[in-house]
């Protein structure tokens, strides 16, 4: 059974930082892509960035493109979401997903495991 573990949300004030992390068991982790979403109150879930299985090829959304950098650790099975420069805008719960291949998408239905959620608040 695949589990994806997500922590190091909280609360921030704007212009502050938080890490992210997502544990994966449960699937080989190293052969596929990985990506960070997240939803906000009344919004529908939104990409935010994704990582191919090698960690080389990475995108993010326009919305965080030079404050967020998506990264991963195949040997601890950990993807991370190093998020700068906060503005309240990025407040939303935040979600990692694993791919059904190794090359990354923007497409939620491209995803077939989805960790709970962390949350993530940003005051001005």
């Amino acid at each position: 059974q695949v589990q994806l573990v997500e922590s190091g949300g909280g609360l921030v004030q704007a212009g502050g930082s938080l890490r992210l992390s997502c544990v994966v068991s449960g699937r080989a982790f190293r052969n596929a892509a990985m990506a960070w979403f997240r939803q906000a109150p009344g919004k529908e879930r939104e990409f935010v960035a994704h990582i191919g299985w090698s960690g080389g090829r990475t995108a993010y959304a326009d919305s965080v493109k030079g404050r967020f950098t998506i990264s991963r650790d195949n040997a601890k099975n950990t993807v991370f979401l190093q998020m700068n420069s906060l503005k309240p805008e990025d407040t939303a719960v935040y979600y990692c997903a694993v791919a059904r291949g190794p090359y990354g998408s923007s497409a939620p239905t491209d995803f077939d495991s989805w960790g709970q959620g962390t949350q993530v608040t940003v005051s001005s």
